[in-house]
């Protein structure tokens, strides 16, 4: 894993409305909430790319210095994977949780009670589209993945500034899609059936959203923050272990269920052929799988 700071990028995008795609890591309101193949796709992404969590959460106690973060607020928390990170590098916060998904925040609840850290969460059900939660005051907010769900960015991002203590800290995690996972040739179909599924999947998000490509700098410096950081981290396993190739499953099965119309016949049937567990191009059974995924983190603060 690699990580790579960069400075301010490009000028304010246009944003209009976010529409709720289907790629789901964290979201504040997604259609699709309550789909267990989401679910376990956001706790696989964890599972796989805890080093990703583990490096940014590390950052962020690195930046708060001598004054740790007491109050967290999870905003699009999801399945509960940044709130369980959280609350491990800040042994001594507490996390409120907000996801307009109740089925999501169930989840989250049996994680942290089987984790011992039910008493240092709290969840609520609310859609930041609609209106801003009562939360309080807090030392740090953590977005992950969820920020280019919104409807009004902008708007959401000074709520979160007024809901900052000067001097508390924001990070907004996005990817730029889905992690990769196969090999360019896979002994069968055309070579690059990954690559025609994820630029199909480019297309669809240019059209209809949610868009991956926003610089959220100039968003959070009109909402009064200052930018502290922009970092693109790098990750890249070969030989990745279990979960992985069930996460790429799950993947595939996506691209099946929500491509298919617009993917040749030829590679519906490779992807027939490695989602089938029986038969020899198993994607669970592969050994010649590599994990690559990249996400970007600003880290800004409250003057």
């Amino acid at each position: 894993m690699t990580s790579q700071p960069h400075g301010h990028q490009n000028p304010h995008h246009g944003h209009g409305h976010h529409g709720h795609g289907h790629h789901g890591h964290g979201h504040h309101g997604h259609g699709a909430a309550d789909d267990p193949g989401l679910a376990e796709m956001l706790d696989l992404d964890a599972e796989v790319l805890h080093s990703l969590l583990s490096e940014t959460t590390g950052r962020l106690a690195g930046s708060a210095g001598d004054r740790p973060p007491r109050r967290i607020l999870d905003l699009g928390s999801g399945t509960g994977t940044g709130t369980v990170a959280l609350l491990r590098r800040f042994p001594d916060a507490e996390v409120i949780a907000v996801d307009a998904a109740e089925p999501m925040l169930e989840r989250l609840r049996h994680k942290v009670q089987d984790l011992g850290m039910a008493d240092r969460v709290t969840t609520v059900q609310a859609d930041l589209d609609d209106a801003w939660p009562p939360v309080g005051t807090v030392d740090l907010v953590w977005a992950s993945a969820s920020v280019h769900h919104l409807a009004d960015p902008g708007r959401v991002l000074r709520e979160v500034f007024a809901a900052l203590r000067p001097g508390g800290l924001l990070a907004v995690l996005e990817l730029d899609g889905f992690p990769r996972f196969l090999p360019d040739d896979l002994g069968l179909g055309r070579s690059g059936l990954e690559a025609r599924c994820h630029a199909v999947l480019a297309e669809r998000r240019e059209r209809h959203g949610p868009r991956l490509d926003i610089d959220w700098g100039p968003y959070l410096t009109e909402a009064g923050f200052a930018l502290e950081d922009r970092r693109v981290l790098s990750f890249e396993q070969a030989s990745p272990p279990p979960a992985a190739h069930r996460y790429a499953r799950e993947l595939l099965r996506k691209f099946r269920s929500h491509l298919g119309d617009r993917l040749a016949p030829d590679d519906l049937a490779a992807l027939d052929a490695l989602l089938d567990e029986e038969g020899p191009h198993s994607v669970l059974r592969r050994t010649d799988l590599t994990v690559r995924a990249t996400r970007t983190v600003w880290t800004a603060a409250r003057p």
